[in-house]
């Protein structure tokens, strides 16, 4: 230790100190090792006893009347009267009769002595005591002890089962609903088809007949178109008519302001032309007669028609032909 440090203890001290301390730590340790633990002592379940409950009646109390010998009465004093106690719920015993008192008479010394006659009582009925009934309610020895189960997980699982088949129902049911709806879409479809086909059947068989009767009708006309039908010049249309012309051939052998006329017959087919010119009449020049069936070749008639049908026409057409 330093000389400057005079407050400080000295160094033994310090060590007896803590020597001290532990010691007092370990004998704490050890008393409290040497120590027992209080054993917590664990009572017993009880079982109580089950308790016997048993129904009893009341015997009912029978009062059995006391009857009171009559003893001898003195003429002095009045007959004793016999008091009988009435029994319950029992007509109530007639009273004894008393024999009246008959007075001594003087010459007689000694008094006579009346004995009462005893009184009449009713017999006395004994009433057997009826056994109570004792009802005996027999309780179990062992108590009865209700157990709580748990069936949340089984009502849960109840209503899982439930909602599964009613789902499993309703799912059935659309499928089946489905199954209705396909079968009539589809059978409204092949109607609707089998419809069509024979409304095109039908139409068909209508228009091969239309067509027949057509074709045949007009077989028919053509077969009376090809006959040729006469026709006079005023009925005949000029579609595009030709251009008539005195020849210059024939002018040698005739003079100025001579007239020659010529009759031709026209084979005209069913589109207006003219396929044939042939002289009906002749002029008398035989070059005016083939210049003017040269001629009207070149021109051209609107179709004839007969009832509405093109037809082949024979038209007689006169040409006037003036010299110049």
């Amino acid at each position: 230790m330093s000389s400057t440090d005079l407050d400080a203890p000295p160094l033994k001290l310090i060590l007896a100190a803590i020597i001290i301390v532990v010691g007092l730590h370990v004998l704490t340790a050890v008393a409290l090792v040497a120590i027992k633990t209080p054993e917590i002592k664990v009572e017993p379940k009880k079982d109580t006893p089950p308790i016997e409950i048993e129904m009893m009646t009341l015997p009912v109390k029978t009062v059995i009347p006391e009857v009171e010998e009559v003893q001898e009465v003195t003429p002095k004093k009045a007959a004793p009267k016999t008091e009988s106690k009435p029994e319950p719920k029992k007509p109530a015993p007639s009273k004894p009769k008393v024999a009246p008192v008959v007075k001594a008479k003087q010459n007689i010394p000694e008094k006579p002595v009346v004995k009462a006659k005893k009184a009449d009582i009713a017999p006395v009925v004994k009433v057997e005591k009826k056994k109570p009934d004792i009802i005996k309610k027999e309780v179990s020895k062992k108590p009865i002890v209700e157990s709580k189960v748990d069936t949340s997980m089984a009502d849960s699982q109840r209503e899982a089962e439930e909602r599964r088949k009613m789902l499993a129902a309703e799912s059935q049911k659309a499928a089946q609903e489905a199954h209705d709806r396909a079968v009539q879409d589809a059978k409204k479809i092949a109607d609707a088809k089998a419809a069509r086909e024979a409304q095109a059947e039908a139409n068909a068989r209508k228009a091969a007949e239309d067509k027949a009767a057509k074709d045949a009708a007009q077989k028919a006309a053509a077969a009376a178109s090809n006959e040729p039908v006469s026709f006079t010049a005023s009925a005949a249309d000029w579609a595009s008519a030709p251009n008539f012309s005195f020849p210059t051939r024939a002018a040698r052998r005739a003079s100025s302001g001579d007239t020659f006329k010529v009759v031709l017959i026209l084979r005209v087919n069913k589109q207006g032309g003219i396929d044939s010119a042939r002289v009906a009449q002749s002029s008398g020049n035989s070059i005016v007669d083939k210049e003017a069936q040269r001629q009207v070749s070149s021109g051209k008639f609107r179709p004839f028609t007969k009832n509405g049908v093109p037809v082949v026409g024979n038209v007689t057409l006169p040409v006037t032909y003036n010299v110049p």
